[in-house]
C-alpha cells in the first residue's frame, strides 16, 4: 500500500492561507478596538478579536513561528498609553513676583504645544486653600500624558503659608519667579493703582516718610510698611520657599532679560521645565511703542499681537532724589538676595 504524506502541497497552502487570515485580524486589532470610544459594539470586538489574536499566536507558536515582539510591544504601549486629556494638579507654579513680567512668562509659555495653563490665577495656596485639591484639580486645564499642567498666582510668593500648601500638594512641582530692578517695580505697581485711583498720592510721598531733624532741617526715610516698596525685598520669601525646596526646583528669571532678549530667557525656562526648546526668536517681535516683546503669533492667535493694554504703561516722572533713596534702601537687600539665589542681576 502506497503512503500518503500528512502535509501535501495542497494542505499546507489552506494552513498559510488560514494563517494568514487570522494574522490580518490580529492587525486589525491593534487599529479597530479604541478603548477611549467605549461603547458595547466594540467591547464585543475587543473581546472577540483578542481571543483571535492570542489564538494566533499561541497557534503559530505550536507550529515552531516566533511572534513579532516588536508589534506586540507596540501594540502593549499603544493601548497602555493616556491619550484622553484629564485635569490635574499642576506640575509647575508661576508663584512671583507682582508686576515683574509673570503675565508675559505666562503668554509666552502658552505657546508651547506641551504646557497647558489655568486661565486666571487661582489663588488656591493664599486664598482658598480651605476648598481642598480636588476643587483646585477642577480649576485646571485639561491635560494629556506628556504635557505639562501650570497655574500663575504671584501673590504666593509673598504668603508665608505658600511654601509649606505647596509641598504638601507635591514636593517635586517645578517653581518658577520672575524677579526685576525693585525700584522699577515699586513704580510699575504705584503706576497700576493710579490708573485705578487717580486721587492716589504722589509716588513720593507714599514711599517716602519725611522727619522733621533740628533747626527746621528735613530728612526722609523710606516707608518699609508700603505694600510697594515691601515687595521689593526679595531675599525674605525667597528664604521662605528655599527651607522647603532645594534650589535645583526653583527657577529665577530676570524681567529684565524677558524683555530684552525674550528667546534667551524662554530657552533657560523650557529646559528647567524639561521641555523640547521650541519656543525661539521667531515668535518675537519688540514693540517700541509699548518697549516691550510682542508676539508674532500665539496658543490661540495666528497674527501678531501684543500683551495687554495694561502692560508696558508709561511711568510717572519720580524725583531722582526719592530713586536714589530707594537704591540706597535696596542694596543691602539685594546683596543678600544675589548670596542666596547664586545669581548677580546687576540692579543698580
Amino acid at each position: 500500500m502506497k503512503c500518503v504524506p500528512a502535509l501535501s502541497k495542497r494542505n499546507v497552502f489552506i494552513y498559510f492561507i488560514f494563517l494568514f487570515l487570522l494574522y490580518l485580524i490580529y492587525l486589525l486589532n491593534t487599529c479597530l478596538v479604541d478603548e477611549k470610544k467605549f461603547n458595547f459594539k466594540t467591547f464585543f470586538n475587543a473581546h472577540h478579536i483578542s481571543s483571535y489574536k492570542s489564538a494566533t499566536i499561541r497557534f503559530v507558536s505550536l507550529l515552531g513561528y516566533k511572534t513579532d515582539d516588536s508589534l506586540e510591544s507596540k501594540y502593549r504601549r499603544l493601548k497602555n498609553q493616556n491619550l484622553v486629556p484629564t485635569k490635574r494638579l499642576p506640575d509647575a507654579l508661576i508663584i512671583g513676583v507682582k508686576k515683574c513680567g509673570t503675565r508675559a512668562l505666562l503668554e509666552f509659555l502658552r505657546l508651547h504645544p506641551d504646557v497647558r495653563a489655568a486661565g486666571s490665577e487661582v489663588h488656591f495656596f493664599d486664598k482658598f486653600y480651605h476648598k481642598g485639591f480636588e476643587w483646585y484639580r477642577e480649576k485646571m486645564p485639561a491635560t494629556i500624558e506628556g504635557q505639562i499642567t501650570m497655574e500663575k498666582t504671584p501673590s504666593y510668593w509673598v504668603t508665608r503659608s505658600a511654601p509649606r500648601r505647596v509641598y504638601a500638594m507635591n514636593p517635586a512641582v517645578r517653581l518658577l519667579a520672575v524677579v526685576r530692578d525693585p525700584v522699577t517695580r515699586a513704580i510699575s505697581d504705584y503706576t497700576q493703582s493710579a490708573s485705578k485711583r487717580p486721587s492716589l498720592p504722589r509716588f513720593e510721598d507714599l514711599a517716602l516718610v519725611n522727619s522733621t531733624v533740628g533747626w527746621g532741617g528735613t530728612w526722609s526715610v523710606v516707608d518699609a510698611s508700603w505694600p510697594p516698596v515691601r515687595l521689593g525685598v526679595y531675599a525674605r520669601p525667597l528664604r521662605r520657599w528655599l527651607r522647603r525646596f532645594p534650589r535645583s526646583r526653583l527657577l529665577l528669571i530676570s524681567g529684565e532679560r524677558l524683555v530684552a532678549d525674550p528667546a534667551a530667557e524662554m530657552a533657560r525656562v523650557q529646559e528647567f521645565l524639561g521641555l523640547k526648546r521650541l519656543i525661539t526668536d521667531k515668535h518675537f517681535y519688540f514693540n517700541s511703542t509699548k518697549g516691550f516683546p510682542c508676539l508674532l503669533k500665539s496658543e490661540g492667535k495666528s497674527t501678531p499681537h501684543c500683551l495687554g493694554k495694561t502692560k508696558g504703561r508709561n511711568h510717572p516722572y519720580i524725583d531722582p532724589v526719592t530713586i536714589e533713596r530707594l537704591r540706597e534702601y535696596y542694596r543691602p537687600f539685594n546683596e543678600r538676595f544675589y548670596e542666596l539665589s547664586g545669581i548677580n542681576f546687576g540692579w543698580p
